[in-house]
């Protein structure tokens, strides 16, 4: 190599260096044993280890995961060992312990090195993320507050309004009717808002207890579908169900809790459906499980939208055009109530053409349900 490519050559590994040290995140590379072999300062700083202490250490043994109880986290289970089995790049939240033994909230991103299409290391990215779980405390404190602050004056309107509906202050006329009948509306739309936004409250502070018991879907169902027939008839609506299979959809499983998602999920697909359209809940069995199909023949959604659909307050852009009244918090409630449950939920969208929510339950076999 003359003079002239070794100046390049060193300028170039400066300059990655500089990059590398610069880097306002936690960065760590490991080699295909898992070995660390580099750490940026503020991966050190996160930490609060020294270079020594990590270079050349297995990244497990020295960078400790564990769950918001204080469990340690599972090899596997861990986003970098995901990374290395699937080659693919994996994010994930979880709790580092730093030196000192203090656990700090992050937020991980793993890329695995492939060399034809074989791991020989990877690239993790992280950053402490303990402020902005400060402010999603204080957010959920003054939402739950709020709520329950809200609930009070809202009893009040409900209560007259009824009454003067009823005729308890007299006759009205057809305006005043009518005005009534949006308060009373409005007020069943804000109960609503009230009822998600403590629910949320209680997911996100883990204080949702499943009460499990026996139960059967297709009666859970019934009961959905009579509730919100009003609302679809009122939309024009066609809906419907259909139960496949003549032996019993069992399981165990929270009643409440799951009659609050098959709820979110059908009252949904019939508020972003169009008048003249339908929606169809499908139960079905397979050889462990209840699957609850619940399709619409709704507006659907974008395919770039369709990875943030389970985020809080997110909307997607041809939603918002036309439906002005949502919160985003539907879908977001929904995916922590199923995970509250052990179920699974995914989804089969097209723009245009509608939508397919999939709840899956584990079966019970041969039980009666009570």
């Amino acid at each position: 190599m003359n003079r002239s490519a070794e100046i390049a050559a060193s300028e170039q590994k400066a300059r990655a260096e500089a990059l590398f040290n610069s880097i306002g995140d936690g960065v760590i590379a490991t080699d295909e044993f898992g070995r660390i072999t580099r750490i940026n300062p503020m991966g050190r700083r996160i930490l609060g280890y020294n270079k020594v202490d990590l270079l050349g250490a297995w990244f497990p043994d020295k960078v400790i995961m564990v769950d918001s109880e204080g469990r340690k986290t599972n090899l596997i289970d861990r986003p970098i060992t995901k990374a290395f089995l699937t080659g693919k790049p994996i994010s994930q939240k979880a709790f580092y312990l730093r030196k000192n033994g203090h656990p700090i909230p992050v937020a991980i991103n793993v890329s695995p090195i492939l060399a034809n299409g074989k791991p020989v290391g990877a690239i993790e990215v992280f950053r402490d993320i303990s402020f902005e779980e400060e402010i999603d405390r204080i957010k959920s404190e003054f939402i739950s507050l709020a709520s329950h602050q809200l609930r009070t004056p809202l009893s009040a309107i409900k209560t007259y309004s009824h009454m003067l509906l009823d005729g308890y202050m007299g006759d009205l006329n057809k305006p005043q009717d009518q005005a009534l009948q949006t308060i009373v509306e409005a007020a069943n739309r804000m109960n609503e808002l009230i009822s998600t936004l403590l629910n949320i409250t209680r997911m996100e502070s883990g204080a949702v207890a499943a009460n499990i018991r026996l139960l059967r879907v297709d009666t859970l169902v019934k009961e959905v579908i009579k509730d919100l027939s009003s609302q679809a008839t009122n939309k024009k609506i066609e809906l419907s169900v259909n139960f496949s299979g003549a032996y019993s959809k069992t399981i165990r499983s929270d009643r409440v809790i799951l009659k609050e998602i098959l709820n979110n999920l059908v009252s949904n697909a019939v508020k972003y459906t169009p008048s003249g359209g339908s929606v169809t809940v499908k139960v079905r069995l397979r050889a462990s499980e209840v699957v609850v199909d619940v399709h619409d023949t709704g507006w659907g959604i974008p395919k770039y939208s369709q990875d943030q659909i389970f985020s809080k307050f997110f909307r997607a852009e041809n939603i918002v055009k036309r439906e002005t009244t949502g919160t985003g918090l539907g879908l977001y409630l929904v995916k922590g109530l199923v995970d509250a449950i052990n179920g699974r939920i995914w989804f089969e969208s097209q723009e245009g053409k509608g939508t397919s929510f999939f709840l899956s339950l584990p079966r019970i076999k041969q039980q009666r349900a009570r």
